[in-house]
């Protein structure tokens, strides 16, 4: 009997990471593909392919082929998870086990897309986790044990926001706003302030510089940041010093809108669970916790402590991991 490789892969819709059992985190790379129009052929995937957004010829398309944590271009997806695959196992693809995540209350037709995206790459048995849950188990919190404990992740594409007791999903919302939005939202108040069109990467700069969720006036020094972009009248290149503060009044829209699905998991709790949330505080994962302040940002609204996990990027990866190479520990949590 030969050994299957057991790997977890967290397909994210900004990154995609891939667990192999016994090595850890072999890949952390941009989920983008670049592909040619005429015939369809995969130029480059992950980094090399983020660096060709907003830089490509008409002929190449370099795109996000997972829109707000759903696959939403198949052929694609397939190939970069093809792609993803061969290079975590360094070439050598025997069949190998795959658990890969999912946004909490994913549809029958998104779980069947992913599966079956997975067995055209070439797994033998796919496990689908959700995302809170792998979040959850990678921040190690205690799930197994009957008392509440809230997540809140906050990816590229969606902020999954769960409470969880006794190693289930007790209320969940996945909410289809976040980092992305916030990129979005950089991008709209630059156009419409200061007649400035910029990039994705660029505005994705400018949120992991200076953005911040929640603005103190008396704190001295404002940070800054030079952007470079095009004008929208003239169509001339253009150099433009934005502030914080600038930045701050962007990200109020989206921010909220995250806010909101975590007032709204907590009016659903039950009043026991929402005791010991209370008691425990709210774990933020996710890359765009990053974003500074976010956590107090979160307090100051709810009223409810929390605080981000270390490593809060690789949150759900280090749980599919966890998942993967404990499998009868987690029988409950896996689909």
């Amino acid at each position: 009997m030969f050994f299957r490789k057991k790997i977890g892969i967290d397909l994210g819709t900004a990154n995609t990471l891939v667990y192999v059992a016994g090595e850890g985190i072999v890949l952390n790379e941009p989920t983008v593909v670049a592909y040619s129009i005429e015939d369809k052929k995969i130029l480059a995937v992950g980094e090399d392919a983020r660096e060709m957004i907003g830089r490509t010829p008409g002929s190449i398309v370099a795109s996000r082929p997972m829109k707000e944590g759903v696959i939403a271009d198949y052929t694609t997806t397939s190939a970069m998870i093809t792609y993803f695959l061969k290079k975590g196992l360094k070439g050598g693809v025997y069949w190998p086990e795959v658990m890969i995540s999912i946004p909490g209350g994913s549809s029958q037709v998104e779980k069947r897309a992913v599966v079956a995206a997975c067995k055209q790459a070439g797994a033998s048995d796919v496990y689908l986790i959700e995302e809170p849950l792998a979040a959850a188990i990678g921040a190690k919190l205690p799930i197994s044990q009957a008392s509440g404990q809230m997540i809140v992740n906050i990816g590229g594409g969606t902020t999954e926001i769960a409470v969880i007791s006794l190693g289930q999903l007790v209320v969940y919302k996945t909410v289809r706003v976040a980092g992305t939005k916030l990129d979005e939202a950089v991008m709209t108040e630059l156009r419409k302030k200061h007649n400035m069109i910029i990039g994705e990467r660029t505005a994705e700069d400018i949120k992991i510089k200076i953005g911040n969720a929640l603005v103190d006036d008396k704190v001295g020094e404002e940070r800054k940041m030079e952007v470079k972009g095009r004008d929208f009248q003239s169509g001339l290149p253009k150099i433009y010093e934005i502030g914080e503060k600038d930045v701050n009044l962007a990200l109020i829209k989206p921010l909220k809108g995250i806010l909101d699905g975590i007032k709204e998991v907590l009016s659903q709790t039950p009043p026991e669970l929402a005791a010991d949330i209370v008691d425990k505080g709210i774990v933020l994962s996710g890359g765009t916790s990053l974003l500074t302040n976010i956590d107090r940002y979160i307090t100051y609204y709810t009223g409810v402590s929390s605080f981000v996990v270390e490593d809060p990027l690789f949150c759900v990866i280090r749980g599919v991991g966890m998942a993967i190479e404990n499998l009868d520990s987690f029988k409950d949590a896996i689909r």
